[in-house]
């Protein structure tokens, strides 16, 4: 379904991402695991199609990156990505002048779970909120694959098990979805897949089950063995 084959992104001198190669495949959630400066955000915007690899390929369906993947993929960003003037509810109506697929009725119903109110500026939102409004307006389109850049950040407990229960309410035969995170407790608990990247490059890749068997640990336990 996603194929990302011997991908490579380069900033001048800098080497971001060296040389990915795996398949991704529909009905299954999964964990794109690394700390901060790992090319885990870069990864995903090569898939979003917001960046050109420098060398290699990604392929959605068996057809290129680009104008008809966009339409399937939805991407969110770690970085926040309204304008200041733009109301909750702005945000929803914003994002279904851009995306065909996306459903304002469920908009408004992640938006409620999410204790937001349609009528707060998105400029005065504090850090998690903001972050729940992203999870909102991505979660809200009828995509094929979720891209979500650490959803996580900023979020305290309880919020938490909100957004992972919005997460889980999208995942289903037909989905993928692909979290960035270094939460790995969090996510160790839905995930299907783990995918380890330590600078730029796949260290680890498979079936969560098959990783905890073969290495006798847990996927947090693995993590902080490879990134100590």
């Amino acid at each position: 379904m996603l194929v990302s084959k011997d991908v490579v992104k380069r900033y001048m001198s800098k080497v971001a991402v060296s040389g990915i190669s795996m398949q991704m495949e529909e009905g299954k959630i999964y964990a794109l695991l690394g700390p901060n400066g790992s090319g885990k955000t870069t990864w995903m915007k090569m898939v979003a199609g917001l960046i050109k690899p420098t060398m290699g390929s990604i392929t959605y369906n068996e057809l290129p990156i680009g104008i008809e993947s966009k339409k399937k993929i939805a991407y969110m960003s770690t970085e926040p990505f309204f304008y200041d003037y733009m109301t909750v509810k702005d945000v929803g109506k914003y994002y279904a002048d851009f995306f065909e697929d996306f459903d304002m009725a469920k908009y408004e119903r992640l938006v409620a779970k999410m204790d937001l109110n349609m009528k707060d500026k998105s400029k005065n939102l504090s850090s998690g909120l903001s972050a729940k409004l992203k999870i909102a307006a991505t979660l809200a389109r009828k995509a094929e694959v979720y891209l979500l850049d650490e959803p996580l950040n900023g979020i305290d407990i309880i919020a938490r098990d909100h957004i992972m229960n919005a997460i889980l309410e999208v995942a289903n035969e037909k989905t993928m979805i692909v979290i960035s995170s270094h939460l790995v407790d969090e996510l160790e608990k839905i995930i299907d897949n783990a995918i380890f990247i330590k600078s730029g490059a796949l260290v680890l890749n498979g079936d969560a089950e098959t990783i905890r068997k073969e290495h006798q640990k847990s996927i947090v336990d693995l993590y902080k063995e490879i990134y100590a």
